[in-house]
């Protein structure tokens, strides 16, 4: 439950919870980390250790890197509004973008939720 009154480090943390929920329902398994920052409008999400081992032997594949990008990003896109859900939507606030990428290489993916209003105002953090 998110309300008024958290402190920062508290919400940070349970939106972290809320996104590895997602990708463990999503894929079958969480990331090895997550880090979640609010910045006024926005909420960034670093995933870190999210590639499966057949999704690494893959990004060593001619063409295998854009295979996975391509694949990860879909999800995200086809999830939206389940994300916004289990994310957003507890804040009390609407969804206005999403924006995502994932690096082959790291091993690593960022979530971007762009929020219709200032999230720290908001919640006043």
């Amino acid at each position: 439950m998110v309300t008024k009154g958290m402190t920062r480090g508290q919400l940070e943390a349970e939106i972290s919870r809320r996104v590895v929920e997602f990708a463990k329902e999503q894929l079958g398994r969480g990331p090895e980390g997550v880090r979640t920052r609010v910045l006024e409008d926005v909420i960034l999400v670093r995933l870190a250790g999210v590639l499966t081992r057949g999704e690494k032997r893959l990004a060593a594949q001619p063409d295998g890197a854009r295979l996975i990008k391509e694949m990860r990003l879909r999800l995200i896109e086809s999830s939206r509004q389940a994300l916004a859900e289990l994310v957003v939507e507890p804040l009390g606030l609407r969804l206005v973008s999403l924006h995502t990428d994932l690096s082959t290489r790291a091993g690593e993916e960022i979530i971007v939720f762009v929020l219709n209003q200032n999230l720290e105002e908001a919640l006043e953090l």
